[in-house]
């Protein structure tokens, strides 16, 4: 019989970074999160889709790709896409050059939306988060997320 391990306890220090992280995290993102929803009508998931799209050169992905950035399945991104097309902020096209491709495109609709909302979620996201931490805190956060993303295999989002 093969002795089991003893468990790598965490340390004190360890300890608290984890608990801050487990307390920390879930409150930060829903404080943001109802922000999002209450100043714009939007959910997290509408947001991160029509930030994606209005970062790109004519507002338009391939849904596959769109769906690999986002690190989301076809089928989510899909549900998600039918939800704001009923909203009229995107709408889907075949790929002119590609009969079995499609791409999501925004509307004008969806272009006058992230306009609107991003002025608003980026002042959550500074009073949230940014503007409590000072520059190292910042930069050190942007390394831990570097390393926990590569590790996950995480991409960065547009």
């Amino acid at each position: 019989m093969t002795p089991v391990p003893e468990p790598r306890w965490l340390t004190e220090s360890e300890r608290d970074a984890w608990y801050a992280w487990r307390r920390t995290f879930p409150l930060v993102n829903a404080g943001i999160a109802r922000d999002l929803s209450q100043d714009s009508g939007l959910s997290e998931a509408d947001y991160d889709v029509l930030s994606v799209l209005g970062s790109t050169d004519g507002h338009r992905m391939r849904i596959s790709a769109l769906a690999e950035l986002m690190q989301w399945s076809r089928s989510r991104l899909s549900h998600q896409l039918t939800r704001m097309e009923q909203r009229g902020i995107v709408r889907r096209e075949e790929v002119a050059t590609d009969g079995r491709g499609a791409e999501v495109v925004l509307t004008e609709t969806g272009v006058a939306t992230i306009t609107d909302a991003a002025p608003l979620h980026v002042e959550s996201v500074r009073r949230h988060l940014i503007d409590l931490l000072t520059p190292e805190q910042l930069r050190t956060l942007a390394e831990v997320g570097e390393v926990l993303g590569a590790r996950t295999g995480a991409r960065r989002k547009a």
